[in-house]
């Protein structure tokens, strides 16, 4: 008996035959996210806050002391890009250099919760994979974007919180501090006059000052920071100390992937700063990246439609760093300051502080 060749069946013999290599090339060659291709621009953008920063109330030394540290930071970052190291490389170290600076409220330069205590939250995403990670309520570790990202490579999971991440980051050979490296003295002055500021009520329904436009400002001060590297991969990451005066463990959108940080190799990177709570509900970051996939407009339309009318229309305020695949900066921020820099595709450096 003869057997009888059909098209179908040859096709499912040649398929069952190819090896894994061929079988994963196939996967990303219908995968755009897997695998992009390079286009040989680099660029990064960082920002350390947003929020009511005027001139006047802005000394002369002060203003820069800022403007060295986010040229120190962007600097770092692009020295990374352009020796053709990664994104994720380079957005890391550009915030460990932020953490590292009490000018920011992240790392040493974290606020205070309601209790005196400093509570951390960082996270990181790499544009090719998709992958993530995230930490929430850190108290001993000093730089929580390095490990967020070791959250992101060594562990299944995306977020870890509070006593559990601090044992993740003791087994993995993090470096540990006492709280007390966290300390100083003008964000415990912030604290106490937030306190000063609070509402003391008996009604329960008395919002606490928490929620008090009076002290809203005392959120602001997180850093992020996005890149795009020479293969054409984006990530973003953000880090920050909450908000002054914060309760019950309340924790913002910075360590929200989707809120707070967001990377795409279709679309962008984006790292937002400004009123937590408001950027969790609008899933800023990610709906940037969306408007971008789904509507087919620019960076530039998609941030500026979205921080300047999806998030005020919510109630919240602040900003966003964005890089897109081809390396164009946007920077959109609502509030009369952010601090912001940037290295462009062209190599041109860019410092700005007010509106």
């Amino acid at each position: 008996m003869r057997l009888k060749f059909t098209p179908l069946f040859l096709l499912i013999f040649f398929a069952n035959c190819k090896n894994d290599k061929l079988t994963t090339e196939t996967l990303k060659e219908t995968n755009p996210v897997i695998e992009q291709s390079s286009t040989g621009n680099i660029a990064i953008a960082i920002h350390g806050g947003a929020g009511t920063i005027l001139k006047k109330n802005m000394t002369p030394e002060l203003e820069e002391e800022y403007e060295n540290k986010l040229k120190e930071a962007v600097t770092a970052g692009y020295k990374i890009l352009k020796e053709g190291g990664t994104s994720l490389n380079a957005v890391e170290k550009t915030i460990r250099i932020l953490e590292n600076s009490p000018l920011f409220n992240a790392g040493k330069g974290a606020v205070f919760t309601n209790e005196g205590k400093n509570e951390l939250d960082a996270s990181i995403m790499d544009g090719k994979s998709l992958n993530a990670g995230a930490v929430a309520g850190v108290t001993t570790v000093k730089n929580p974007i390095s490990l967020a990202r070791t959250v992101m490579e060594k562990s299944k999971h995306v977020m870890l919180a509070r006593e559990g991440s601090e044992s993740f980051a003791q087994e993995n050979g993090l470096e540990i501090v006492d709280p007390s490296y966290f300390f100083t003295e003008n964000r415990m002055k912030s604290l106490e006059r937030a306190k000063e500021k609070e509402k003391v009520e008996l009604d329960h329904d008395e919002k606490t000052a928490f929620y008090d436009p009076a002290i809203k400002d005392f959120k602001f001060g997180t850093v992020g920071c996005v890149a795009l590297d020479k293969d054409g991969n984006l990530a973003a990451g953000t880090s920050t100390g909450g908000m002054t005066n914060k309760r019950w463990g309340r924790v913002g959108d910075s360590p929200i992937i989707g809120a707070g940080t967001y990377a795409n190799n279709n679309t962008c990177a984006v790292s937002s700063t400004g009123w937590g709570e408001y950027f969790i509900r609008g899933v800023v970051a990610y709906d940037i990246s969306a408007m971008m996939e789904y509507k087919k407009i620019s960076l530039a339309e998609s941030a500026k439609d979205v921080i300047q009318r999806k998030l005020p229309e919510l109630g919240g305020d602040g900003g966003v760093i964005a890089v897109d695949r081809n390396g164009n900066i946007s920077m959109e921020f609502n509030t009369t300051g952010m601090y912001r820099a940037s290295i462009d595709r062209n190599g041109e450096i860019y410092i700005g502080i007010y509106k």
